[in-house]
């Protein structure tokens, strides 16, 4: 019979460690770059911060064009790496690459040739605007380096060397502050570049990233990373086989990437202290977010690598424990970002009327956010296991036909105040938690790709049906 009491939690917190701590100190890293940004950029003005804060946005655009790649990605590496099968682990990270390079292109294209158009829709402030193109035309470039960047990252982390992007996330920081104080203010003979500089700051930065990763990698011989003729071999099977699995991620990616789109243009049009002020509440959102992917990168290896290798029950029992340690360490975070707001807040450049926007963010956010992730680690995990449909339909419906609706009608309709437009984004989150939950444990999003997989699926129903509640099973 599947027991809980059979569950070995020493061992269990060691893996997740592993993984998870590694991830969320590289996220941590970039996010603490990001501040350090934030707070240079701030000397030079709140309609700077503002400008560069919505180029972040398009940016994020961005990652909801490439990250159904990366699910699909992940769920196909990590479960290969789980049955051993090396040619499937190298053709999935070519047709991943393939992939996310593909979008990195077209958004460099975008934020390179056409930034005005990219500025006036998500803001009808032309002082912001007009910062924003200069940054743009130069910060283009870095989307196909970070895109790169994340593709041998999620290589690395589904063949368990977490390390590597972390050391690379590192040096890119480094870089990208040093530079930044060069660049930006015009320090060591250079000239003061201003927004352009922070750009080209980033650029430069994420260059130096990927030499770091790939010279670490070469150096531990990593057997994958560099086999680029065993990379594009790919056949009828797989790849239908990927974008049947990454196609439901990717639909999920690029709709709600739309719908925060819409939800931005929304925000773009609040009062310019509010889009300071949610410039800065970005920022720090990313720090919640570094720690939260730990937790997500850590349950999307560890219960695909089992799914994979066919430890079905394995991979239940971790799946649950996962996403209730996610939201306790989210929930740790908020309260200490609430505890510390005024200082952080401070130095980050908000004043008065800005200051106590930020602030009211920040509350909102630190609620929401532990229902939040808690969704977010369970629709990972789904997606590793195989099941990539769920969640994704769930989060795709309740944010066209209840959060895009309440947030547009409250800013451009009703014209409420800026929190009470921003609350209504999280506003489907404990509903659609309850039917994740639900979900989770019934355990029929466990959907092998492997034959070590398939072939303990039906026993591993069985018993699980015997063991959940009527009103579960």
């Amino acid at each position: 019979m599947m027991t809980q009491e059979k569950f070995k939690w020493g061992d269990f917190l060691g893996k997740v460690a592993v993984i998870a701590i590694p991830v969320a100190l590289q996220n941590l890293l970039t996010t603490t770059g990001s501040m350090v940004d934030t707070m240079m950029i701030a000397s030079l003005g709140q309609t700077e911060v503002g400008a560069v804060g919505l180029c972040a946005q398009f940016s994020s655009l961005m990652f909801s064009g490439y990250w159904g790649f990366v699910g699909g990605g992940m769920l196909f590496i990590s479960q290969y790496w789980g049955a051993k099968d090396e040619d499937g682990i190298n053709r999935s990270y070519g047709l991943t690459l393939t992939c996310m390079m593909a979008v990195a292109i077209l958004f460099c294209i975008l934020g390179t040739v056409f930034p005005e158009q990219v500025m006036r829709l998500y803001t009808d402030k032309e002082s912001i605007q007009k910062i924003g193109v200069e940054y743009l035309k130069i910060a283009g470039f870095s989307y196909p380096l970070m895109v790169f960047s994340m593709a041998m990252a999620v290589m690395l982390r589904c063949t368990e060397r977490v390390r590597l992007p972390l050391y690379g996330s590192a040096f890119s920081v480094v870089v990208n502050v040093a530079l930044n104080w060069v660049l930006i203010f015009g320090h060591l003979g250079f000239p003061a570049l201003g927004v352009r500089g922070a750009a080209l700051a980033t650029v430069i930065a994420q260059f130096s990233g990927i030499l770091v990763i790939m010279g670490l990698a070469k150096a531990a011989r990593h057997p994958y990373l560099f086999a680029v003729r065993r990379h594009f071999h790919w056949d009828g099977k797989l790849i239908a086989g990927y974008f049947k699995k990454c196609f439901p991620i990717l639909m999920n990616e690029i709709l709600i990437g739309v719908g925060n789109m819409m939800i931005n243009v929304v925000l773009g049009r609040q009062p310019e202290e509010a889009i300071a002020a949610l410039a800065v509440f970005r920022t720090l959102e990313g720090l919640v977010i570094g720690f939260f992917a730990g937790f997500s990168n850590a349950s999307s290896i560890l219960v695909g690598k089992e799914v994979g290798a066919g430890n079905l029950r394995t991979a239940y029992f971790r799946a649950w424990r996962l996403v209730y340690l996610c939201q306790l360490s989210i929930g740790i975070v908020g309260i200490l970002l609430i505890g510390l707001h005024s200082p952080i807040l401070s130095v980050m450049g908000m004043r008065g009327r800005s200051f106590e926007i930020a602030f009211g963010l920040v509350c909102i956010y630190a609620v929401a956010s532990f229902i939040r992730m808690g969704n977010w680690v369970q629709n990972d995990t789904y997606r590793a296991a195989g099941d990539a449909v769920y969640g994704t339909v769930l989060e795709i419906v309740f944010m066209w036909i209840m959060v895009i609706p309440l947030v547009w009608c409250s800013g451009m309709v009703w014209h409420l105040p800026t929190l009470v437009v921003f609350a209504f984004c999280y506003s489907d989150e404990p509903i659609r938690y309850i039917l994740m939950q639900i979900h989770l444990f019934r355990g029929t999003w466990i959907k092998p790709v492997t034959p070590e997989g398939q072939a303990a699926l039906e026993e591993f129903r069985e018993e699980l049906h015997k063991k959940l509640p009527r009103n579960l099973a």
